[in-house]
């Protein structure tokens, strides 16, 4: 199997995370529920990784390091947790849906948004983004990079923005994170919500909310913390103020391998392999007279990804017939981001996405693009 769906969850995982989540399970106990050295020690490893994760993306206070349970978790907690009735949000027409529902949910009780356009290539329009502002605009909510067409925003553009309103910045990095450097501080971004097991190399169940020092959020979920039980509410202070409950502490182990993974591997070093990887794949299928291509072309200002179509195929027959037939795994259909494919012209049919990673190789690449011209020169199937 080739397998070309690394926007969806990384895989193979590094062996290193295999070792990590099994040791734990073995070894260690539930992480601030007790005094005893199986909970001490869990406790240790879940912080250890905390203080990793800061240091990976250069946040400064680690205790704003939230742990989730997925990009979507990090995301839903901090837009429910800042955005009150009557504030007014900026978004765009990539985001996914893990954006897209919160926002629309919360527009049934007095939260207002604008969603902005993009180009052909999915580029958000900057200038139209900034002319939406409003007194009333607390929140830009921006994906880093297309989890359609993985074209890469400019974030760093839009946090000066937002600076010069003071308005906050959400950035989900769930197809970002890990496939290209992040500096929080350098950027300038308030919050960033990521996957821990997409990029960043980690077990399902993991991910990540960064906060920034002066970001207050109102808790998700309300609960048992480990410290401070005689309170009657939530404790004030981060991170319990956002994580109750027993914790996937394994995951969280595991996620931690992938990051000391991607620290001595080094991301440049990822995001020029993978770019490599994109660019093959682009001049590859672009040689192919019936695929129609989405997204900037070849591998500049893109991520580890690219969405394609074969005309007269159904994106969903092509996907299973690269499973079936040629041993390609991918991904067809909406990718949860409907807004995004109205502005590429592929609703509602959607697109094939094929996203790569570190660990795979140019002989994929080449097998999978030796499969879409068989499937291509088969013929018409009947499809859009």
């Amino acid at each position: 199997m080739v397998y070309l769906d690394n926007a969806a969850t990384s895989y193979p995982k590094p062996e290193s995370v295999y070792r990590a989540v099994d040791s734990f399970l073995r070894s260690s106990g539930n992480p601030g529920r007790g005094g005893h050295a199986l909970a001490r020690r869990a406790e240790e490893a879940v912080e250890a990784v905390r203080l990793r994760v800061a240091r990976f993306f250069n946040l400064p206070s680690p205790e704003r390091v939230i742990f989730t349970l997925n990009a979507t978790d990090a995301l839903n907690m901090a837009i429910k947790g800042y955005l009150r009735p009557g504030d007014h949000v900026i978004t765009t027409c990539l985001e996914h849906n893990s954006v897209a529902r919160p926002l629309q949910s919360l527009s049934e009780r007095g939260v207002h948004f604008t969603r902005i356009g993009c180009d052909q290539h999915g580029l958000l329009d900057v200038e139209a983004l900034e002319k939406a502002i409003t007194p009333a605009t607390r929140l830009v909510v921006l994906t880093w990079a297309s989890n359609v067409v993985g074209t890469l925003q400019p974030v760093a553009e839009v946090a000066r923005i937002c600076r010069r309103h003071g308005v906050r910045l959400l950035v989900d990095a769930a197809q970002a994170a890990g496939h290209i450097p992040i500096d929080v501080q350098a950027v300038g971004v308030d919050m960033l919500a990521a996957s821990g097991h997409k990029g960043l190399m980690g077990p399902p169940g993991t991910g990540l909310l960064l906060l920034g020092p002066d970001v207050d959020l109102a808790p998700f979920r309300e609960g048992g913390t480990g410290v401070a039980s005689h309170l009657a509410t939530q404790p004030h202070f981060y991170p319990q103020r956002l994580e109750s409950g027993t914790p996937n502490t394994a995951g969280i182990v595991g996620l931690g391998a992938g990051l000391e993974f991607l620290t001595e591997v080094g991301v440049d070093r990822v995001a020029e392999h993978e770019a490599q990887l994109i660019e093959a794949l682009w001049e590859g299928l672009a040689s192919v007279p019936s695929v129609v291509l989405y997204g900037p072309p070849g591998s500049r200002g893109r991520a580890a990804l690219l969405s394609f179509n074969v005309e007269g195929w159904d994106p969903v027959e092509v996907a299973a017939v690269l499973d079936q037939s040629f041993g390609i795994a991918c991904r067809a259909g909406l990718h949860c981001a409907p807004w995004a494919h109205q502005a590429l012209g592929t609703f509602p049919t959607g697109t094939v996405r094929f996203s790569v990673g570190y660990f795979n190789t140019m002989q994929d690449v080449e097998q999978a693009v030796r499969a879409v011209k068989a499937l291509a020169a088969s013929g018409r199937r009947g499809g859009p």
